[in-house]
């Protein structure tokens, strides 16, 4: 049995269903507001690259260390970007989150604080993890700060840790939370969300 088994979340009108075949077009439709691959730092794949983006996520749901899934709007189904559990450790219960990205349209709203809510809930709550991770670009600011907001702790950069798409060596900065945190950034998650806008 996979450590983490297909499942859909939803919550706020936000809802993450299992990456499919399926979402090509709506993962194209949500890279192209923003034009999200052009920027140097990301994950987001090219128009022409989107079934491969997919096709490379189910073969690492296959091997048990990625699981992504497409971000939607539970209402419409619009597709509004993309997130992943990878890194996944069964041995010492850890995931980590990321390969994280929205619509311009959709970002710097609720959706991204809402999937990492229901990301984590799942990940402590459900597969009991002891701790969950990021890591990004060591160029990739936005990215660090929207961690740090959620009240992970920085563990340290790797440096000359891979590639990015214009090749070019990444440092890529880790960071970490473990379940012991987990009641504080909850409350704080559900605060953020539910405070007038």
């Amino acid at each position: 049995m996979a450590f983490v088994e297909p499942i859909t979340l939803s919550a706020r009108g936000v809802e993450l269903v299992p990456l499919a075949l399926a979402h090509e077009a709506g993962l194209r439709t949500a890279a192209a507001d923003g034009e999200l691959w052009n920027i140097r730092v990301t994950s987001v794949p090219e128009p022409e690259q989107t079934r491969s983006y997919i096709e490379s996520a189910l073969a690492m749901r296959e091997a048990g260390n990625r699981f992504a899934f497409a971000v939607t709007d539970q209402a419409s189904g619009q597709v509004l970007g993309c997130t992943s559990y990878h890194d996944i450790v069964p041995a010492v219960k850890r995931v980590e989150i990321g390969w994280t990205w929205y619509a311009k349209s959709s970002q710097r709203s609720h959706v991204n604080t809402t999937c990492k809510l229901l990301l984590l809930t799942h990940a402590f709550e459900t597969l009991d993890c002891h701790v969950v991770g990021w890591r990004t670009d060591n160029f990739n600011f936005a990215s660090q700060a929207a961690i740090e907001r959620l009240g992970a702790k920085k563990d340290g950069v790797l440096r000359g840790h891979a590639l990015r798409r214009d090749g070019t060596i990444r440092d890529t900065v880790m960071y970490s939370l473990r379940s012991g945190e987990w009641p504080e950034v909850k409350a704080q998650l559900l605060y953020l969300l539910n405070r007038p806008r």
